[in-house]
């Protein structure tokens, strides 16, 4: 496993709040003001992490793309020239499926909704996403055989060699510039669009956004969302992930 893995779990909520309760335990009887201030910073943190409130405002500071309408669908065939899906991990060894891996949930939400769309445009399908840790198949093959399997959606494209989203944009376009495609309808959750769409035209495209898998949209919740909920921390990491990645990959990136 990356060490980069490793280090990005400990030092993400809510791996780094953990630490702060167990750094607490730790100092409680040498540092016992210290001590108190890393357990109410750690047990503070996780409980805003597991509110739904807390997770749909900060959604509605990312999902900036508008959501595309059905009516809109069938004229994409004019504006672009491909529909990219892009990765977003897999669920390994399911013995519901003979033992093999399966696109994650949010892929399969992902791919649903391309379905819809290349169904009702006509553009040609391409996936991005690579292997996991090496290990065969890539993302881009589960992807384009669910697609094929349970929507008759065939790919025409597969990016496999992808790890990040700005690898999804850079090999994408390696892969699909060359043949012509310069205009994509890219498909992802709308938290993670800003950085996606940033990646794709600093490599070149000409971005239509199609976010799906809004989470700021103000459903109704017990409490009016100030009831914890396990679901929100993990939602709650996703987004601080994505935000992080907002200012750190014009950074890292922008100059290429």
């Amino acid at each position: 496993m990356p060490i980069r893995y490793i280090l990005k779990q400990l030092l993400m909520p809510p791996g780094v709040l953990v630490l702060l309760i167990v750094l607490a335990w730790w100092l409680r009887r040498r540092f016992p003001l210290l001590a108190g201030a890393c357990f109410v910073l750690g047990c503070g943190g996780l409980w805003l992490m597991s509110l739904p409130l807390v997770v749909e405002w900060s959604a509605r500071q990312l999902e900036r793309e508008p959501a595309l309408s059905a009516a809109q669908w069938p004229a994409l065939a004019q504006r672009a020239d491909a529909i990219v899906i892009l990765g977003a991990g897999r669920e390994q060894n399911d013995p519901a499926w003979g033992g093999g891996d399966q696109p994650s949930t949010l892929a399969l939400e992902r791919l649903r909704y391309a379905a819809r769309l290349a169904r009702a445009s006509g553009l040609p399908l391409a996936t991005s996403g690579g292997l996991h840790y090496g290990q065969p198949p890539s993302e881009a093959a589960l992807m384009a055989e669910t697609l094929a399997s349970d929507y008759g959606q065939p790919v025409r494209w597969l990016e496999q060699r992808s790890r990040t989203t700005w690898e999804n944009a850079r090999f994408s376009a390696e892969l699909l510039q060359p043949q012509g495609v310069r205009r994509v309808v890219l498909v992802t959750q709308a938290w993670h669009m800003p950085r996606a769409r940033w990646c794709f035209e600093q490599a070149g495209f000409e971005v239509i956004a199609a976010p799906m898998g809004f989470l700021g949209g103000g459903s109704a919740r017990p409490l009016g969302g100030w009831l914890p909920e396990a679901k929100a921390v993990w939602q709650s990491g996703q987004l601080l992930n994505e935000a992080l990645g907002l200012l750190l990959y014009p950074l890292a990136y922008g100059r290429r």
